[in-house]
């Protein structure tokens, strides 16, 4: 049987462990929270330049949420002094986890070209999300044309057999962000 000044001795060097394990992770996540934040800025702004070829100049439009997400990139593309178009951060609901993309859209609003920045989706099917050929169907689409239907030949967004929910998630992050950006652009707020 064990004695009290046992089952005290194991408590507090139960407790000593937990607290030194703790002191552990926080510094180690203080130290590695403004690389990680770097890198992922770093991404950003490699994946900004691709997505509105030709311009010379992004600059920032605003800082707003979207899904009940931050998303900072709000920029405005211009060449020349000329508006090209705008990019946009958003986020959707997939299956396993929030979908970040990035979106460009010429001054009509049209998209021209999305990106996936990140995702949690299932290997082999919602991943899917990332390949050219499903990315290519949102391009020279508006907000009227942002829905996920189940066939195909249609102007909307044909869904990936298996992985509606990654498809509908990606589209819903589009649609949402092309809507704020038209009403930004209309109230100017």
């Amino acid at each position: 049987m064990i004695s009290k000044k046992e089952v005290i001795k194991i408590v507090m060097n139960l407790v000593v462990i937990y607290v030194v394990g703790g002191f552990i992770l926080v510094t180690a996540y203080a130290f590695t929270k403004p690389v990680i934040d770097k890198n992922n800025d770093t991404k950003k702004i490699t994946v900004l330049k691709k997505m509105i070829p030709g311009s010379d100049k992004v600059e920032k439009l605003g800082d707003w949420d979207i899904c009940d997400r931050k998303a900072d990139y709000f920029r405005v593309a211009k060449k020349n002094g000329d508006l090209c178009g705008y990019v946009i951060e958003s986020y959707g609901k997939g299956y396993s986890s929030f979908i970040h993309t990035m979106l460009a859209v010429d001054s009509s609003l049209k998209v021209m070209n999305i990106t996936i920045l990140g995702h949690a989706e299932t290997p082999g099917l919602g991943d899917i999300i990332e390949t050219a050929d499903f990315q290519k169907q949102f391009y020279g689409k508006s907000t009227d044309n942002m829905q996920v239907v189940k066939t195909s030949g249609t102007d909307k967004i044909q869904a990936i057999s298996g992985a509606t929910i990654s498809s509908r998630a990606v589209v819903n992050a589009q649609h949402d962000a092309l809507s704020f950006l038209n009403s930004v652009l209309k109230t100017g707020e």
